[in-house]
């Protein structure tokens, strides 16, 4: 039979395991809840962190694409200006052939003697190669300026767009 201290010692024992067990469960739950909290306020940092580095970077972004849009509009004024003042030198080069032209035509026109006439006739000729020679150089010269000012005005509007870009970076 079994003695009441037997039982006694094994409630006891019982108790005291029961007892470490609970105060072990206790510790753990403790040490989880406490790294939890931890792990919560790092994810709660992080969040934000996130969300600032976000907002930096959009502002950033929004920054950029305005500088490139006014370098953009930049670049289309000046391409006007330019257009505009080729359109006058276009005018000027008309006028400069034309008068280059008439003065070709009335270089022969001489009186009546005969030997100046064939030779008036020579002049004539030579002034209307050397007029359309001016005309071709003037028309090649129109064109070149144009393709200067259309390379020019890209090249500074690609300038300006890598100078807005590389800004931030340096600061």
């Amino acid at each position: 039979m079994i003695s009441w201290r037997t039982i006694g010692a094994a409630v006891s024992l019982a108790l005291v395991a029961w007892s470490f067990w609970g105060t072990y469960e206790h510790g753990r739950s403790t040490m989880d809840a406490e790294w939890q909290a931890r792990w919560a306020v790092r994810d709660a940092g992080d969040q934000q962190a996130w969300a600032e580095e976000e907002a930096r970077a959009r502002s950033e972004e929004q920054r950029r694409a305005a500088a490139q849009e006014e370098a953009r509009a930049n670049a289309r004024e000046q391409e006007h200006t330019a257009a505009v003042d080729g359109a006058g030198a276009d005018a000027a080069g008309q006028r400069m052939r034309d008068k280059a032209a008439r003065y070709a035509t009335t270089a022969g026109k001489c009186a009546a003697d005969s030997a100046a006439t064939a030779r008036g006739q020579a002049a004539t000729r030579a002034a209307m190669v050397l007029s359309d020679l001016l005309a071709r150089a003037d028309d090649r010269a129109g064109e070149l300026a144009k393709a200067y000012d259309r390379a020019r005005i890209a090249g500074l509007a690609c300038e300006a767009s890598y100078t807005a870009l590389i800004k931030q970076a340096e600061q």
